[in-house]
Order: structure tokens, then sequence, then C-alpha cells
């Protein structure tokens, strides 16, 4: 084979495995071509490129979930970008390899606007998926609001319940002044804009907004 040839082609002759498996090696991160990885089985190469990791194993590739910090101002497409291997926490101990199909097809069930800063989570498991979808409306997440402004009377309980946004009322939520400048809300279904919406009506102006938490909704 000394002409290059697709990678998934070549690994399957070499080692003596079906191009299914020699896909599921290369997707996996156990193929090198003159010493790299290379994740894609239509890469091109020959024979004497090729080398499969002594440690290579043929096992499914588990969907990836990333829990990411947002900064404000950024799309959650742009925050992507910000998730490469090197940025991985010092608390994962998952030991899970790192790879390219990790960072594809990822989808954000929780979504965070665009001016809000904070934890997004962005993910290609199922059960995270529907977890997040399916009861959006029963999970409770934790903001804190910077705001300028001078509260109006009742504001504080306006904000926990009473208040009409987009046509629905609103469900009762937990709030509390952190600091003469900064709010924090533990409130369930939050939609894009709501926040600004909800200070606006008891005459606070946002000036930033950052989510800190959900519960644990992910598989063990």
């Amino acid at each position: 084979m000394s002409e290059p040839i697709r990678l998934d082609k070549c690994v399957a002759a070499l080692f003596g495995c079906s191009r299914g498996e020699a896909q599921q090696y290369i997707e996996g991160g156990w193929v090198s071509v003159d010493g790299v990885a290379v994740e894609k089985p239509q890469a091109l190469a020959t024979a004497a490129q090729v080398t499969l990791a002594a440690d290579a194993v043929l096992e499914p590739a588990e969907p990836a979930t990333l829990l990411l910090h947002k900064p404000a101002g950024m799309t959650a497409e742009a925050a992507l970008g910000l998730a490469v291997p090197d940025a991985r926490s010092s608390l994962d101990s998952s030991n899970t390899r790192v790879l390219t199909r990790h960072f594809l097809r990822l989808t954000a069930p929780l979504p965070l606007e665009d001016d809000a800063s904070g934890l997004l989570v962005l993910s290609q498991d199922g059960r995270v998926l529907r977890r997040l979808s399916a009861d959006a409306c029963s999970i409770e997440q934790e903001f804190l609001v910077e705001v300028s402004g001078e509260l109006r009377p009742y504001g504080m309980a306006r904000l926990a319940h009473g208040l009409v946004y987009q046509q629905r009322s609103l469900s009762l939520c937990k709030v509390s002044w952190q600091s003469e400048e900064r709010l924090r809300f533990a409130i369930k279904h939050v939609q894009p804009g709501q926040l600004r919406f909800m200070c606006s009506e008891v005459g606070l102006e946002v000036m930033s907004i950052r989510r800190l938490r959900f519960p644990h909704v992910f598989p063990r």
C-alpha cells in the first residue's frame, strides 16, 4: 500500500479488523499517522505512516457533557471554543480521554442569554438532554444579579411573586439581597430577558447577570 488510501481501510488491512472496528479505533483516538493522532476515518495515509496504540481497546465512545463558564457577551457557540483539553478542571477525576468527537453535535438544554455569564451545560448525552429539557420548569437555577437604582416599595415581594412576563404569570421564586448592589435569585423556568424585566418592574436596572448553579442532574 504505497499510495495513500482511506485511513479506516488502511487500519483494517494492517491490523486484521473490520472497517467498522477500524473506524472505532480511529474515532477513539488510538490511531496515529506519522506519530500524530488522527480521528477522521476518511483521512488519507499509507501503511508505513500508520500505528495503533499498544493499549488500544474497542469500546463504545461515551457521549460527552461539558460544563463551561461562559463569559458575558459571548454566545454558547463561541464559548465552546474555550473548551480545550488544557482548560480541563483539576477537579475532573473521570480519566476520560478528550477526543475531537466530544466537541461535535453539542446542545445547550438550559440556554444562557448572550449578555449573561456563568454556568453553561453543553451535552451529547440523551439522558442529560432529556432531563434538562423535560424537567426545565422544575429545575431551580441560582443567579447573582448586579443592579443599580432605587427599589420601589414592596419591590422584593413583587420580585418573589406576582409579576407577569410575556403573558405568563411567573412562579414563586426566592430573592434576597447579597449586598447593596447584588440580588440573589433562586428561580425556575427562567426565560431570556426575564430577570432584566423583573428588575425593571421594581425600579432596578440590571448591570450584569451570572448563573451560579442548578441541581445535580447528570446520570451517575
